[in-house]
Protein backbone atom coordinates (compact mmCIF):
# COMPACT_ATOMS: atom_id res chain seq x y z
CA UNK A 1 0.00 0.00 0.00
CA UNK A 2 2.76 2.80 0.29
CA UNK A 3 1.78 5.10 -2.30
CA UNK A 4 -1.33 3.98 -2.80
CA UNK A 5 -2.15 4.50 1.61
CA UNK A 6 -1.22 8.04 0.56
CA UNK A 7 -4.13 8.38 -1.56
CA UNK A 8 -6.66 6.26 -0.37
CA UNK A 9 -6.22 4.68 2.77
CA UNK A 10 -7.10 7.59 5.29
CA UNK A 11 -11.08 7.46 3.17
CA UNK A 12 -11.22 4.28 2.56
CA UNK A 13 -13.75 1.45 3.23
CA UNK A 14 -12.68 -2.30 3.97
CA UNK A 15 -14.06 -5.66 3.22
CA UNK A 16 -11.96 -7.88 5.57
CA UNK A 17 -12.21 -11.98 5.87
CA UNK A 18 -11.12 -13.89 9.44
CA UNK A 19 -10.26 -17.14 8.85
CA UNK A 20 -10.37 -19.50 11.87
CA UNK A 21 -7.01 -20.93 12.97
CA UNK A 22 -7.44 -24.19 11.46
CA UNK A 23 -7.46 -22.90 7.98
CA UNK A 24 -3.76 -21.59 7.79
CA UNK A 25 -1.18 -24.71 6.80
CA UNK A 26 1.89 -24.62 9.46
CA UNK A 27 4.23 -23.19 10.30
CA UNK A 28 1.42 -20.23 9.76
CA UNK A 29 -1.05 -21.57 11.94
CA UNK A 30 1.11 -21.50 14.96
CA UNK A 31 2.42 -17.92 14.40
CA UNK A 32 -0.56 -16.48 14.24
CA UNK A 33 -1.91 -18.71 17.46
CA UNK A 34 1.04 -17.03 19.39
CA UNK A 35 0.29 -13.72 17.86
CA UNK A 36 -3.62 -13.94 19.27
CA UNK A 37 -2.57 -14.24 22.42
CA UNK A 38 -0.43 -10.69 22.48
CA UNK A 39 -1.72 -8.15 25.06
CA UNK A 40 -0.80 -5.33 22.47
CA UNK A 41 -2.12 -6.19 19.10
CA UNK A 42 -2.40 -3.15 16.35
CA UNK A 43 -5.52 -1.78 15.06
CA UNK A 44 -6.48 -0.48 11.87
CA UNK A 45 -4.66 2.86 12.71
CA UNK A 46 -1.65 1.08 13.16
CA UNK A 47 -1.82 -0.13 9.95
CA UNK A 48 -2.36 2.83 8.59
CA UNK A 49 0.66 4.77 10.41
CA UNK A 50 2.80 1.75 9.24
CA UNK A 51 1.87 1.91 5.57
CA UNK A 52 2.33 5.79 5.51
CA UNK A 53 5.71 5.42 7.04
CA UNK A 54 7.02 3.71 3.99
CA UNK A 55 6.36 7.27 1.99
CA UNK A 56 9.24 8.63 4.03
CA UNK A 57 12.35 7.51 1.99
CA UNK A 58 13.54 8.96 -1.04
CA UNK A 59 12.70 7.90 -3.50
CA UNK A 60 9.16 6.39 -1.70
CA UNK A 61 8.79 2.60 -1.49
CA UNK A 62 6.35 1.18 -3.75
CA UNK A 63 5.89 -2.01 -1.76
CA UNK A 64 6.99 -3.27 1.29
CA UNK A 65 10.19 -4.97 0.78
CA UNK A 66 8.91 -7.60 3.31
CA UNK A 67 5.54 -9.26 4.10
CA UNK A 68 3.58 -8.08 6.99
CA UNK A 69 3.69 -10.77 10.01
CA UNK A 70 0.78 -8.79 11.50
CA UNK A 71 -3.17 -9.49 11.09
CA UNK A 72 -6.64 -8.14 13.10
CA UNK A 73 -7.74 -10.66 15.56
CA UNK A 74 -11.49 -11.62 16.09
CA UNK A 75 -13.10 -14.14 18.51
CA UNK A 76 -15.95 -16.14 16.83
CA UNK A 77 -17.96 -18.49 18.75
CA UNK A 78 -15.24 -19.35 21.05
CA UNK A 79 -13.28 -19.59 17.97
CA UNK A 80 -9.72 -17.26 17.30
CA UNK A 81 -10.21 -15.50 13.67
CA UNK A 82 -7.46 -13.98 12.29
CA UNK A 83 -7.19 -11.23 8.93
CA UNK A 84 -3.64 -11.15 7.96
CA UNK A 85 -2.92 -7.76 6.69
CA UNK A 86 -0.71 -9.10 4.01
CA UNK A 87 0.67 -5.30 3.30
CA UNK A 88 3.11 -6.23 0.25
CA UNK A 89 0.64 -7.96 -1.54
CA UNK A 90 -1.99 -5.46 -1.51
CA UNK A 91 0.38 -2.86 -2.08
CA UNK A 92 1.44 -4.50 -5.46
CA UNK A 93 -2.39 -5.03 -6.01
CA UNK A 94 -2.81 -1.08 -5.44
CA UNK A 95 0.03 -0.47 -7.62
CA UNK A 96 -1.62 -2.05 -10.62
CA UNK A 97 -4.88 0.09 -9.99
CA UNK A 98 -2.79 3.97 -9.68
CA UNK A 99 -2.64 4.54 -13.18
CA UNK A 100 -6.58 4.55 -13.14
CA UNK A 101 -6.48 6.74 -9.91
CA UNK A 102 -3.73 9.28 -10.50
CA UNK A 103 -2.95 11.58 -13.50
CA UNK A 104 0.41 10.45 -15.88
CA UNK A 105 2.53 12.91 -14.42
CA UNK A 106 1.69 13.14 -10.61
CA UNK A 107 1.70 9.03 -10.37
CA UNK A 108 5.26 9.81 -12.40
CA UNK A 109 6.32 12.63 -9.46
CA UNK A 110 5.21 10.38 -6.81
CA UNK A 111 6.67 7.18 -8.16
CA UNK A 112 8.84 7.60 -10.79
CA UNK A 113 8.82 5.36 -13.83
CA UNK A 114 12.02 2.85 -13.12
CA UNK A 115 10.58 1.98 -9.63
CA UNK A 116 7.51 1.11 -10.74
CA UNK A 117 8.55 -0.87 -13.28
CA UNK A 118 10.91 -2.67 -10.09
CA UNK A 119 7.86 -3.63 -8.59
CA UNK A 120 6.06 -4.94 -10.98
CA UNK A 121 9.23 -7.00 -11.87
CA UNK A 122 9.25 -8.21 -8.62
CA UNK A 123 5.33 -9.35 -7.98
CA UNK A 124 5.49 -11.66 -11.66
CA UNK A 125 8.58 -13.33 -9.56
CA UNK A 126 6.60 -13.99 -6.61
CA UNK A 127 3.40 -14.28 -8.09
CA UNK A 128 5.27 -17.65 -9.88
CA UNK A 129 6.05 -19.16 -6.37
CA UNK A 130 2.50 -18.41 -4.89
CA UNK A 131 0.22 -18.50 -7.68
CA UNK A 132 -2.86 -19.23 -5.39
CA UNK A 133 -2.28 -15.70 -3.56
CA UNK A 134 -5.05 -13.43 -2.41
CA UNK A 135 -5.37 -10.57 0.32
CA UNK A 136 -7.83 -11.42 3.25
CA UNK A 137 -8.44 -6.93 2.74
CA UNK A 138 -10.26 -5.43 -0.34
CA UNK A 139 -10.58 -1.63 -0.28
CA UNK A 140 -12.43 1.23 -1.51
CA UNK A 141 -11.95 4.60 -2.20
CA UNK A 142 -14.42 7.36 -1.26
CA UNK A 143 -17.81 4.85 -0.81
CA UNK A 144 -18.43 1.11 0.11
CA UNK A 145 -19.28 -0.46 -2.94
CA UNK A 146 -23.31 -1.32 -3.41
CA UNK A 147 -22.66 -4.77 -3.63
CA UNK A 148 -20.49 -5.18 -0.41
CA UNK A 149 -24.06 -4.35 1.53
CA UNK A 150 -25.33 -7.08 -0.13
CA UNK A 151 -23.25 -9.77 2.43
CA UNK A 152 -24.91 -7.87 5.60
CA UNK A 153 -28.22 -7.48 7.07
CA UNK A 154 -29.34 -4.34 9.07
CA UNK A 155 -29.14 -6.58 12.37
CA UNK A 156 -25.35 -6.63 11.98
CA UNK A 157 -24.62 -3.28 12.10
CA UNK A 158 -22.65 -1.84 14.60
CA UNK A 159 -22.38 1.80 15.31
CA UNK A 160 -19.73 2.17 18.36
CA UNK A 161 -16.98 4.56 19.68
CA UNK A 162 -13.69 3.08 20.07
CA UNK A 163 -10.43 4.14 21.10
CA UNK A 164 -9.30 5.66 17.71
CA UNK A 165 -13.08 7.78 17.26
CA UNK A 166 -16.60 6.38 15.71
CA UNK A 167 -16.94 2.66 14.40
CA UNK A 168 -19.49 2.01 12.04
CA UNK A 169 -19.13 -1.76 11.08
CA UNK A 170 -21.16 -5.01 9.81
CA UNK A 171 -19.88 -8.50 10.55
CA UNK A 172 -21.36 -11.58 9.38
CA UNK A 173 -20.72 -15.05 9.32
CA UNK A 174 -19.67 -16.60 6.07
CA UNK A 175 -21.88 -18.97 5.26
CA UNK A 176 -24.58 -16.35 5.45
CA UNK A 177 -22.63 -14.16 3.35
CA UNK A 178 -22.23 -16.59 0.49
CA UNK A 179 -26.04 -17.54 0.85
CA UNK A 180 -26.92 -13.82 0.56
CA UNK A 181 -24.73 -13.03 -2.79
CA UNK A 182 -26.35 -15.92 -4.47
CA UNK A 183 -29.54 -14.74 -3.19
CA UNK A 184 -29.11 -11.12 -4.52
CA UNK A 185 -27.52 -12.39 -8.04
CA UNK A 186 -30.70 -14.61 -8.75
CA UNK A 187 -32.60 -11.23 -7.89
CA UNK A 188 -30.23 -9.26 -10.28
CA UNK A 189 -30.12 -11.63 -12.69
CA UNK A 190 -33.83 -11.93 -13.32
CA UNK A 191 -34.73 -8.17 -12.71
CA UNK A 192 -31.65 -6.51 -15.15
CA UNK A 193 -29.67 -9.26 -16.99
CA UNK A 194 -26.78 -7.79 -16.84
CA UNK A 195 -24.57 -4.74 -15.71
CA UNK A 196 -21.66 -3.82 -13.79
CA UNK A 197 -23.79 -4.34 -10.21
CA UNK A 198 -24.03 -7.92 -11.26
CA UNK A 199 -20.30 -8.49 -12.62
CA UNK A 200 -18.90 -6.94 -9.42
CA UNK A 201 -21.23 -9.26 -6.94
CA UNK A 202 -19.96 -12.44 -9.17
CA UNK A 203 -16.43 -11.05 -8.48
CA UNK A 204 -17.04 -10.58 -4.69
CA UNK A 205 -18.92 -13.84 -4.39
CA UNK A 206 -15.39 -15.88 -6.10
CA UNK A 207 -13.43 -14.09 -3.75
CA UNK A 208 -15.46 -15.25 -0.86
CA UNK A 209 -14.93 -19.08 -2.16
CA UNK A 210 -11.29 -18.72 -1.61
CA UNK A 211 -11.80 -18.94 2.26
CA UNK A 212 -12.80 -20.91 5.02
CA UNK A 213 -16.73 -21.86 5.50
CA UNK A 214 -16.51 -21.07 9.09
CA UNK A 215 -14.62 -17.58 8.18
CA UNK A 216 -16.38 -13.94 9.34
CA UNK A 217 -16.81 -11.43 6.88
CA UNK A 218 -16.72 -7.99 7.90
CA UNK A 219 -17.26 -4.13 6.06
CA UNK A 220 -15.74 -1.70 7.82
CA UNK A 221 -16.19 1.81 7.26
CA UNK A 222 -12.76 3.11 8.11
CA UNK A 223 -11.51 6.26 7.18
CA UNK A 224 -14.96 7.37 6.19
CA UNK A 225 -16.39 8.19 9.15
CA UNK A 226 -14.51 10.97 9.13
CA UNK A 227 -16.32 11.73 5.68
CA UNK A 228 -20.12 12.14 7.06
CA UNK A 229 -21.60 14.06 9.61
CA UNK A 230 -21.53 12.26 13.04
CA UNK A 231 -25.59 12.48 12.84
CA UNK A 232 -25.72 10.98 9.20
CA UNK A 233 -23.54 8.11 10.07
CA UNK A 234 -26.03 7.74 13.13
CA UNK A 235 -28.95 6.91 10.64
CA UNK A 236 -26.96 5.34 8.14
CA UNK A 237 -28.83 1.97 7.60
CA UNK A 238 -27.46 1.15 3.33
CA UNK A 239 -27.48 -2.09 3.87
CA UNK A 240 -30.97 -1.88 4.86
CA UNK A 241 -31.68 -0.11 1.93
CA UNK A 242 -29.48 -2.49 -0.49
CA UNK A 243 -32.16 -5.33 0.86
CA UNK A 244 -35.06 -3.34 0.41
CA UNK A 245 -34.37 -2.45 -3.37
CA UNK A 246 -33.48 -6.14 -3.92
CA UNK A 247 -36.42 -6.96 -2.50
CA UNK A 248 -38.62 -4.65 -4.34
CA UNK A 249 -36.84 -6.25 -7.35
CA UNK A 250 -37.97 -9.36 -6.60
CA UNK A 251 -41.24 -8.66 -6.44
CA UNK A 252 -41.59 -6.40 -9.45
CA UNK A 253 -42.06 -3.20 -7.62
CA UNK A 254 -39.41 -1.14 -9.72
CA UNK A 255 -40.86 2.16 -7.70
CA UNK A 256 -40.15 0.70 -4.08
CA UNK A 257 -36.46 -0.45 -5.93
CA UNK A 258 -35.94 2.93 -6.78
CA UNK A 259 -36.92 4.78 -3.95
CA UNK A 260 -34.45 2.64 -1.98
CA UNK A 261 -31.76 2.96 -4.24
CA UNK A 262 -32.32 7.28 -3.69
CA UNK A 263 -32.18 7.16 -0.30
CA UNK A 264 -29.00 5.72 -0.66
CA UNK A 265 -27.50 7.62 -3.48
CA UNK A 266 -28.53 10.40 -1.50
CA UNK A 267 -26.60 9.89 1.25
CA UNK A 268 -23.47 8.70 -0.22
CA UNK A 269 -23.84 12.35 -2.24
CA UNK A 270 -21.91 13.93 1.10
CA UNK A 271 -19.05 11.83 0.50
CA UNK A 272 -18.98 12.35 -3.43
CA UNK A 273 -19.04 16.37 -2.88
CA UNK A 274 -15.98 16.11 -0.08
CA UNK A 275 -14.01 14.05 -2.69
CA UNK A 276 -14.34 16.45 -5.02
CA UNK A 277 -13.46 19.54 -3.21
CA UNK A 278 -10.24 17.48 -2.15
Amino acid sequence: MTLASSVIVPYAAYLRVYEPLAAFPEPERSHWARYAKRDDLPGAQDELRRSLADLLPVPPVAVPVHESADAFVALVDGVTCVCPWRTRLRGWLALEELPERLPGPLLDAALPPVVRRQAVADFERWLERNPDARPWIRSATWHVPVRWFVLFGDEEREFTKGDDGLILRYRTPMVQARRRVARGLKVLKEALGEGPLIDGLVDVGRWLEEFHPRSLVELDYGGLVHTLPAGQLEDDHSAADVAEGLAALRDGDGERAGVAYERLTDRWSVVRRRQNAS
